[in-house]
């Protein structure tokens, strides 16, 4: 099972701007969404991601490169796991229920809380506009070899997980596994950073989340 510490940013809250976030979040180490449990699904674009927190909120910032993308959905809890889309999927102590965050690259998000795929909770509106993003795209010419790199920064609060009623983030105890996907695009791809062992592409197996330290 994959370990991740999680650094503690002392000048960093809820009320930061994106921007600076995502310039706190470029000198963070860089962790790789590189393993396809899954061998009919071989693209493999190139995905890491850099995480942080505060006592009010987790800061999360998503690196892409891919060959295509796309963006179809733009209101909450659309089906943004059919476009070029990452995810963040948290879970506190020994709990069997957990927040499903999944961002395309526009930053529209769908935001669940269940304990499995089935019979999952969309959680409000409301609280999805509570999550700041930032979203860049950039078109790139890799030798003749197209390809889109695209960056999303996120600042998640500590009062997005409403099933929950922590003061602080600092000294919960999470588990967790980031993902990237695109159901719909001309190549279906599933990358995970934790791996899954199932028949068929399946994210919500909590079973194979990883360990999350919130370090100081």
């Amino acid at each position: 099972m994959m370990e991740l510490t999680v650094p503690f940013l002392e000048n960093a809250d809820k009320s930061s701007a994106i921007e600076h976030l995502s310039f706190l979040l470029d000198v963070q180490e860089k962790h790789p969404i590189a393993i396809t449990p899954w061998p009919t699904y071989g693209y493999k674009p190139d995905v890491c991601f850099a995480i942080a927190y505060s006592n009010d909120s987790f800061f999360l910032k998503y690196y892409v490169k891919e060959r295509i993308i796309k963006a179809t959905y733009t209101r909450p809890n659309e089906p943004v796991y059919q476009d070029s889309c990452v995810e963040f999927f948290l879970g506190f102590g020994n709990e069997l229920g957990y927040y499903n965050f999944e961002f395309n690259c526009i930053g529209t998000c769908l935001l669940g809380f269940g304990r499995g795929r089935e019979n999952r909770e969309l959680l409000p509106e409301a609280l999805i506009q509570k999550i700041k993003s930032q979203a860049r795209l950039t078109r790139e010419d890799d030798h003749g070899h197209g390809n889109v790199s695209w960056e999303l920064t996120l600042m998640i609060p500590l009062e997005v997980f409403c099933h929950h009623s922590f003061a602080s983030l600092k000294g919960q105890q999470c588990h967790a596994n980031f993902y990237k996907c695109g159901d719909e695009l001309p190549e279906p791809h599933f990358l995970t950073w934790n791996n899954i062992e199932s028949t068929d592409p399946d994210f919500h197996r909590p079973e194979f989340f990883g360990e999350i330290k919130l370090g100081n």
